[in-house]
């Protein structure tokens, strides 16, 4: 019997390799190293929301559900916007449950991107939106964040925007930084929108963890910004349950058409016992409204202890997030960037974090690294005592 040959395949995406997060959780495995580079929670979700979840399997809700999500579901989202932003969407025609964060973004490029047209996104970003912009066929304009602070540059933005801009993609509470936008910075955002037709998409995962006395600007809150957004959000971050993998878009009712013609044809729907478990449980806003005390003891518990090394701390303004800068550590191996850093972090500390410059197309290294805090106390507290060798 012959040898069968595979036939040769010209690759679609020839620059695209395996995300950093992978490649970081591998060699943490492999040198028993504390995680706390990708971010997800070590720690059990609520009992009751597991519970809600089996309740609703066993009352066999196990067949297809309706292609936008269950009417429970969305009812509930709608409603929880309503109530902390101010903006009633239509459950029915504007709110869309999505299998996590990232079908929705691919979802939204895929609807709303012709080839050629160019999308902004700003730099450093999560490491999905570019490829999933090449993958529409879209053009990525790349604006740098300000470099230290990571605040939005609107002269940069706006220097930006062409006849080909069709839409700009901005993430707050912000992934890897941990900047919140303010206040002044969504109005800001909305007067340079205001006389174009560009569509913004605002990824909003991280909502509910923001730390101190600021408080989460969304698009819903912006008549200007919600008539042209697309707003994704995660249960996924907000209740601990990374590995569901559910998530909600909420858009105007023209947009949402074209969002679900996509949708339909990409996932169709997503696994019905989560989202009527998911509807259950939101009646009670407790679990949402106290996360932000939740992960900021952890981020200070992380922080308090990080002051007792060589690590400049950056703000931490929300996410589960905490930024260091590396420039200024007295380590045995000298000038090393960001990426081989935490390879030797990981290798010869026993602790894994992420380089900063990999959000970036460049590579640009600025001596700044990313921890996740999504931990037990004891995961921190481990990964603490190894650091202090800093």
């Amino acid at each position: 019997m012959s040898d069968a040959m595979t036939p040769p395949l010209i690759s679609k995406h020839p620059n695209m390799g395996t995300t950093i997060f992978s490649v970081m959780s591998a060699l943490a495995a492999e040198s028993g190293a504390v995680n706390l580079g990708q971010g997800f929670p070590d720690f059990e979700c609520d009992p009751k929301l597991v519970a809600d979840v089996s309740a609703a399997m066993h009352e066999n809700l196990n067949q297809y559900p309706p292609m936008p999500g269950v009417a429970p579901l969305r009812q509930a989202v709608a409603e929880k916007i309503n109530k902390l932003y101010g903006r009633q969407y239509d459950p029915n025609t504007e709110i869309t449950i999505t299998a996590g964060a990232t079908q929705a973004l691919l979802t939204i490029m895929l609807a709303v991107v012709h080839p050629g047209d160019e999308v902004i996104v700003l730099e450093p970003c999560y490491d999905c939106y570019v490829p999933n912009i090449d993958m529409a066929g879209g053009v990525v304009v790349r604006v740098p964040l300000t470099p230290g602070t990571f605040r939005p540059d609107f002269d940069k933005i706006q220097a930006a925007i062409s006849s080909h801009t069709r839409a700009i993609l901005i993430n707050s509470p912000h992934n890897p930084s941990g900047m919140v936008w303010r206040h002044e910075d969504m109005l800001k955002l909305q007067e340079i929108l205001a006389p174009t037709s560009i569509v913004l998409i605002s990824d909003e995962v991280y909502e509910h963890m923001v730390y101190q006395d600021l408080k989460h600007c969304s698009a819903s809150s912006y008549p200007g910004l919600a008539a042209r957004a697309f707003v994704v959000s995660s249960f996924g971050k907000t209740y601990h349950v990374t590995g569901w993998k559910v998530g909600t878009v909420a858009a105007p009712a023209s947009l949402t058409v074209e969002f679900r013609k996509v949708h339909q044809f990409n996932v169709f729907t997503v696994n019905t016992p989560v989202q009527h478990g998911l509807a259950r449980y939101m009646q009670d806003p407790s679990p949402y409204l106290n996360l932000p005390a939740f992960y900021q003891r952890k981020r200070d518990l992380f922080r308090e202890g990080l002051a007792k090394t060589q690590f400049k701390m950056l703000p931490g303004e929300g996410t589960y997030f905490q930024c260091v800068d590396i420039s200024e550590l007295n380590v045995p191996e000298k000038n090393l960037g960001e990426s081989e850093f935490c390879k030797w972090l990981t290798q010869e500390v026993g602790v894994a974090a992420i380089p900063m410059s990999a959000f970036y197309g460049n590579s640009f290294d600025q001596n700044v690294i990313r921890f996740c805090f999504a931990k037990k106390d004891e995961t921190l507290n481990a990964a603490l005592q190894r650091l202090a060798r800093l």
